[in-house]
Order: structure tokens, then sequence, then C-alpha cells
């Protein structure tokens, strides 16, 4: 009878299927960041396979391996160029580790840019938390730059964006979520990071450089409505409700003295569609509290909250102003009325979204919550 059993108990295993298809960890390269270019009819795709062995040990990281490595492949369509790298790789490729996708000027511009993003949704390893950016300059030197002091590329700012928005909001991080929605919503336009390559850092050998967000491309439906970076950009982090830190940088109305830099926080922004008369204008109310780190001389309460104001007043209509030069709802306006009066919204529209004019923007209500001098007064620490 065990005779038996134990006969029956063979064939069973032997039918078990098993992990017999399942690839080693070991056995597997990474994606982790992709740029698409789009040049003479022809897709060029950067791919960025990353060195895990770097990542548990990302405090104090190994310098010797290295931590990635690029390849780049042209092709008439992505999936060609894909497979001409395939044919390079020694072993089986996983998309799920993706963290950033980075399109150039280029690849913006042509009217693949929608169907690049999408064809990257549709990949059954990938995810839609996959961070997006765009840029002007080389993707392959993108790609190739280290995190400062040589930590794991999976904490540069490319791969993780919201360690650094908590430092300072200046550009709102955009994954292909957001990204997808943003192109389904009035106005059918999405702000998408603008990567830079920042060379304020140097070790004892040599220059080190990093990346750096230094505005927005506005990508729409209808195609790439162009650029709005460093100071015509500021206007934006004034105007977004998950804004967590920004500074502003004046001088005191009617004072000689040196420069004063605040830092805002705790943004709140709600904007109110005005009707009259089949005409919309737009009443935007905007509450923050301000903290002045350091100063020279005797100032008040009174003098940052008026100058507080005033400049961050001429932000936002300095950005509004250069997103209208290039027809684009900066500030998601249409959105605003879609939300609140579809009825209207829908007599106004035309091509999705309502025409905009410098007049749009009808009142800017800016409230002071707190004004915190980071010390128990405004008096100076160090007397002359």
């Amino acid at each position: 009878m065990r005779k038996k059993f134990f006969l029956l108990l063979l064939l069973v295993v032997t039918l078990l299927s098993g992990c017999w298809d399942v690839s080693e960890p070991q056995r597997m390269y990474y994606i982790h960041g992709v740029g698409i270019d789009f040049k003479d009819d022809e897709y060029e795709i950067f791919m960025q396979i990353i060195d895990f062995s770097n990542v548990a040990k990302s405090e104090q990281p190994n310098p010797n391996p290295t931590q990635a490595e690029i390849g780049r492949a042209k092709g008439k369509t992505m999936e060609e160029a894909l497979f001409k790298l395939y044919r390079s790789i020694d072993q089986k490729v996983f998309w799920g580790h993706m963290t950033y996708l980075i399109l150039s000027e280029e690849a913006m511009k042509s009217e693949h840019a929608v169907p690049i993003i999408d064809s990257f949704l549709r990949h059954r390893e990938t995810r839609y938390q996959i961070w997006a950016y765009c840029t002007q300059e080389s993707i392959e030197e993108i790609l190739l730059i280290t995190p400062i002091i040589d930590k794991s590329l999976t904490a540069s700012k490319l791969s993780n964006p919201l360690n650094s928005d908590a430092q300072e909001s200046f550009v709102e991080p955009v994954n292909l979520r957001k990204l997808i929605i943003g192109l389904n919503e009035p106005s059918h336009e999405v702000s998408i990071p603008l990567v830079t390559i920042n060379k304020n850092w140097q070790t004892a050998d040599q220059s080190s450089e990093e990346t750096a967000l230094t505005g927005v491309g506005i990508l729409s439906k209808d195609g790439f409505k162009g650029f709005i970076k460093d100071d015509a950009a500021r206007g934006m982090q004034w105007m977004n409700n998950k804004t967590k830190r920004g500074q502003l940088t004046f001088k005191l109305d009617g004072e000689e003295r040196d420069y004063l830099t605040t830092t805002l926080k705790k943004i709140g922004v709600d904007i109110h569609p005005i009707v009259k008369n089949d005409q919309v204008t737009f009443e935007i109310d905007l509450k923050y509290d301000v903290t002045v780190n350091g100063f020279k001389g005797k100032i008040s309460v009174d003098q940052i909250r008026k100058k507080t104001i005033q400049e961050v007043k001429k932000e936002i209509k300095a950005t509004y102003e250069e997103a209208l030069k290039k027809n684009t709802d900066i500030y998601n306006l249409s959105e605003a009325l879609y939300r609140e009066d579809v009825k209207t919204w829908k007599k106004l529209q035309k091509d999705r979204k309502i025409n905009l004019t410098s007049d749009s923007i009808s009142k800017i209500d800016v409230h002071v919550n707190k004004v915190n001098p980071g010390r128990k007064t405004f008096d100076e620490t160090i007397n002359e």
C-alpha cells in the first residue's frame, strides 16, 4: 500500500509546473530611466540600465561599480529602436522599475509626443507613477549624471523629485497619471517639468554636474506650446495648493538697504469665475505664511506683508502674460469655470477651452496669514 502511495506521489510531483519560466533577479537588466528624441523622421531612444548593487548601500555606496549604462538606438518606430537595443543586451530586460521618462524638445514638438506617452502606458510592466520630464539639453548627458556625493541613482532628483520639492516647490512634479488627466481635462494642457544641467557643485578633483528643474514645457493634445522657464515661471508656484515652500527676494519700498529673502509656506489658492453677459473673468484669492530668516536693520510686519503681496501679484501676472504669448492656459482657468459652471463653459468654449486675455484675471486678492521672524522679534540678532 505504501509503495503504491509513493509511486502515486512521484507521478503527481512530475506534473507540477514549478517556477521553471521565472527569470532569476541577478540574470536580468533593470530599466531605470528612458529618454526619447525625434530627429530626421526617426525615433532615438536612450535606455538607462541601473546597477542595483549600489542601492542597498545608498548611504555609503561603493564608488567602484558603474551605477548605470546608457544604450541608444534609432528606428522608424519606437519599437524598432527598442528591438535594436535588445540585440545588444545579454540578459532579459525588466521594465517594472522604470522611474522616469524624458522627452527632448524635438520629441515634444512633433505630433508623436502623445503617442510616445501612450506607448509606455500600454506596456504591461510599466506603471502610471513614472515621472515625466522634458529638456532642451542632451538626454544622454542627463542620463549619465549621478547624484551628489555618488549616492544611488534611485535617490536622484529625477527618480524622486518629491524629496527636493519639500525644500523648494518651484515646479510641481508630474507623473504619467497626472499627465493623462491633464490632457483630458479643460483646457487639455499639462505643464511638464523642464530639466537642465546645473554645474554649481564640485569635488576636490573636478566639477560636478547635477540636474535642476528650471521651468516647464507646455504640452497639449494639439501639440507643443513652448517653454516657460526661469523667472518667467515663478508665478506658477504661488498658484498651486501643492506648493510646500517658495522664496521671494526683494528690497523694501523706499529703503536703501540690502536685499531681503522671505520664505512662503502654506499656500492656499481659490479661483472664482465671474460670469456677466456671456463674458467670464476670474478672481483669485491667495493665502500664505511668511518667514523672514535674515535681515539688516529694523523692519516691521506691515512692511513685509505689503511687499510680499506686491511681489507675489507681480510674479503671478508676469507668468500669466508669458503664457498668453504661447496661447496657453497656465493656471487652468478653463477648468475652474468647467468645474463651477459647466453650462457657461460649454457656451463659451472653443476647441475645448475658453478665450483668455490680459483682462481675464480681474482681481488678485492676497492675504498673509502670519509673518514669522524666525525668532521672537524683528530686532537684529547681532547689534553693530
